[in-house]
């Protein structure tokens, strides 16, 4: 655990008795608070900066301000309670782009009520986690980058993670078809063609020529029967 699950805890009671979500008013006081909820004694006394000048091109006055930058873990933008924080993913990605030297390795959006986790080495067009504040507690792992002692973060929505996991997974399942063939009588190749079904089947349903949760009914179905 990255934080103490009754700092985490006070953090969101917090935000819900005194924080009202403006953005421009309140937003320092949340995210020292949010550094506070961490084990830091504070978000300048962790290192990181607020209003952050950014230049946004060659021309003069082009300049913009994140409104948190701690280097090299994170750049943080808030806006106001309610905002539809998908509108803002460009602001947040072209101020990282611009962070130099030392950029942070994570991004992160958030209304006071939602944050929204971008690693832009990994994944650039969706967040790998998307985390309300009332589950910050519960999530805490998302959120390892924020430690006092920086942890891995576990994501739930790291696709290069969860392709990785699908592909052992799948492997462990060709694994046990392919030793249940030496019993019944079909051999190897069988077992691989099945594996392919499945990961077709996979696909058909990310791109919604399939129901949902289809391969998993059918799996199920297999266990049932004592065909896996």
């Amino acid at each position: 655990m990255v934080a103490n699950p009754e700092s985490l805890n006070e953090f969101v009671q917090f935000r819900f008795q005194h924080i009202k979500g403006r953005e421009r008013s309140e937003a320092q006081v949340f995210l020292d608070k949010f550094f506070r909820a961490f084990g830091h004694k504070g978000a300048i006394e962790a290192g990181a900066t607020y209003e952050e000048a950014i230049k946004k091109g060659s021309r003069k006055g082009k300049t913009g301000f994140a409104d948190l930058v701690w280097k090299p873990r994170v750049l943080i933008e808030m806006k106001k309670q309610g905002e539809d924080l998908g509108k803002h993913y460009r602001q947040a990605f072209d101020y990282w782009t611009k962070v130099v030297p030392n950029r942070p390795r994570y991004v992160m959006l958030s209304n006071f009520d939602e944050f929204w986790i971008y690693d832009f080495d990994n994944q650039i067009d969706e967040p790998v986690d998307k985390v309300t504040i009332a589950r910050l507690p519960e999530r805490a792992s998302a959120f390892g980058f924020m430690g006092v002692e920086e942890k891995i973060p576990i994501f739930n929505n790291n696709q290069v993670e969860i392709t990785k996991n699908t592909a052992r997974k799948m492997g462990e399942l060709y694994e046990i078809i392919r030793q249940r063939g030496q019993k019944d009588g079909f051999d190897d190749l069988a077992a691989q063609r099945l594996i392919l079904q499945c990961v077709l089947a996979m696909f058909a349903e990310d791109r919604k020529l399939l129901p949902d949760n289809c391969l998993i009914f059918i799996v199920y179905g297999w266990k049932h029967k004592n065909l896996l």
